[in-house]
């Protein structure tokens, strides 16, 4: 889909996390996209994109997921996901993955109806927000998959950037990966608790009460490791974050 068509119906993919942990950004993200008119579809059928069983080298277990997915959007309208993570692995590696089978071109052409969530806001419904909240000083974190495979760069900051009371300071380690990495956490702990540590560290540096991003792995790492050292920041889904906004808190 064109980013210059704007649709009337779209699905929306809740990923893992979302469904598990954070149903309340997943909720948040549906109210976006309803806000600005769309109809939002959330197919029962769902279920995981892929990347976990990819990403530990188990290609057949991951195309048998992938393919359910194919299966569970079948209207040509576009996907909406709020994660750079699952997003990039559908946008990126579906086409390999199912290259030289039956659903090659099935897979490419779902592919092409993937957005991430604020890239969507941005890109194809020109979203403009007021902001009814308090003051608030906050910080932005990127997931590496996000930035990476579903280049998602500059979208967050833009909606960010709207918000009138919302003061949004710079991490000169933005980039840098908060050491989550799915599997990676779990088999090399020192390594992803060294690099979590200073993630925190320098959110705290920036000043802020509160650190935003899109990937809820990547917030499920931060938080953790911040309220366990009692640091003095939360952290929440944009989408959530600009939900919050929008109603005044």
């Amino acid at each position: 889909m064109s980013a210059s068509i704007r649709p009337d119906s779209v699905y929306f993919f809740g990923t893992c996390l979302i469904d598990l942990f954070y149903p309340e950004a997943g909720l948040a993200g549906m109210e976006l996209l309803r806000r600005e008119g769309l109809k939002v579809v959330f197919p029962q059928k769902q279920t995981c994109c892929g990347q976990p069983a990819r990403n530990n080298g188990h290609q057949d277990e991951a195309r048998a997921v992938a393919r359910l997915q194919l299966d569970a959007f079948p209207e040509d309208w576009p996907i909406v996901v709020p994660s750079g993570s699952c997003a990039g692995m559908m946008k990126t590696h579906y086409a390999e993955l199912f290259e030289n089978t039956p659903d090659h071109a099935r897979a490419v052409a779902f592919s092409a109806r993937v957005f991430e969530l604020t890239e969507f806001l941005v890109d194809v419904l020109k979203v403009r927000l007021v902001d009814k909240g308090r003051p608030v000083t906050i910080t932005w974190h990127p997931s590496c998959h996000s930035q990476r495979e579903a280049k998602v760069v500059d979208q967050p900051k833009a909606l960010l950037g709207q918000l009138a009371n919302v003061t949004l300071v710079e991490n000169p380690r933005e980039t840098e990966c908060c050491g989550f990495g799915g599997a990676f956490a779990v088999r090399q702990p020192e390594v992803s608790a060294a690099m979590v540590t200073d993630k925190v560290a320098s959110i705290e540096a920036t000043g802020a009460s509160r650190v935003i991003s899109g990937d809820c792995g990547c917030l499920m790492n931060i938080t953790g490791a911040a309220e366990k050292s009692r640091k003095p920041f939360s952290g929440t889904h944009i989408a959530q974050f600009l939900m919050e906004r929008c109603h005044g808190r």
